[in-house]
């Protein structure tokens, strides 16, 4: 079986709903989670998720000394800029591994090795999205070629130290591996043969995001809103059985990324209390939907 790290530094407070994150990647007991972080770290967690205390001025200078660069910034979502060099500031942390990534932690997993089958593990680059990489789940063949890949962003030095949030980790990451998105597929074929980063790429649109605006699996425009969570498996009242390999629940969290067309404010963002499923009762199972997270009836 194909070993696979995922990589999260995260800095300033879990969310809410951490506890169910970690609940979820616990029943993917075959994949590793590793967590540089300075927030309190659980007393009791999964043997698959590892937690690195460090603070966040330490961490920029490890990626300061690591690229080479001086990154400085006094904002943690900028982090998100840096995903594209986790391969290169993490390279002693994912020695062993097949695969290594990154992901977002408003997501609930379902069974992820469902959806990564052998398969699938045969290519060098796996997205959620079929048009481009997707920053809340995206994996990469532990080798030289795709540990170095973000040095083929033009001035990637600059848009990294750079203050801004640029998006990196998606929109020009994605250039790197996915070029011609809207040709035909025998188009982008051919064209793939001109570059070793083209080939042997998996985009596979998983319908993970709600309220996006795209259409469901099933060009329908109503997505799913009540999402189950048991034993590992994540499910639908949409979907019946289908089960999906995470939930990325963005939309309802912050209108940053609400289509309007769907409204000005986001479900979650004037509400006093999203998690309520008792602590210790993870395991039992929960509901998600747009009043939050309750224990599963």
């Amino acid at each position: 079986m194909k070993k696979i790290i995922i990589i999260s530094p995260y800095f300033g407070h879990w969310p809410e709903w951490f506890p169910l994150y970690i609940e979820s990647c616990s029943l993917n007991p075959t994949i590793q989670w590793l967590f540089y972080t300075d927030c309190n770290i659980p007393e009791t967690g999964p043997s698959n998720i590892t937690f690195v205390p460090i603070s966040f001025e330490n961490y920029k200078n490890k990626v300061s000394k690591t690229l080479n660069i001086k990154f400085t910034t006094n904002n943690s979502y900028k982090l998100c800029d840096l995903r594209p060099c986790y391969g290169k500031i993490h390279q002693d942390d994912i020695a062993g591994f097949d695969f290594y990534g990154y992901g977002d932690i408003d997501v609930i997993y379902g069974n992820l090795r469902k959806f990564l089958t052998p398969k699938v593990l045969n290519h060098q680059l796996i997205s959620s999205h079929w048009d481009r990489l997707s920053g809340h789940f995206c994996l990469f063949r532990n080798n030289e070629m795709m540990i170095n890949a973000y040095q083929k962003i033009p001035n990637w030095q600059q848009l990294i130290t750079d203050e801004q949030h640029h998006g990196i980790d998606e929109s020009k990451y994605s250039k790197v591996f996915l070029r011609h998105k809207k040709y035909p597929a025998w188009a982008r074929k051919l064209y793939s043969l001109t570059s070793p980063y083209q080939r042997n790429n998996y985009f596979q649109e998983q319908y993970s995001t709600i309220l996006s605006p795209k259409p469901w699996h099933n060009g329908n425009w109503e997505h799913p809103e009540i999402w189950h969570w048991k034993d590992g498996q994540l499910t639908n009242d949409q979907d019946g059985e289908r089960e999906f390999m995470y939930l990325h629940f963005m939309n309802w969290k912050s209108s940053t990324w609400l289509d309007k067309r769907r409204g000005e404010t986001a479900a979650w963002e004037n509400l006093k209390q999203l998690n309520h499923v008792p602590a210790g009762k993870e395991h039992n199972g929960f509901t998600i939907n747009r009043s939050g997270f309750y224990p599963l009836e």
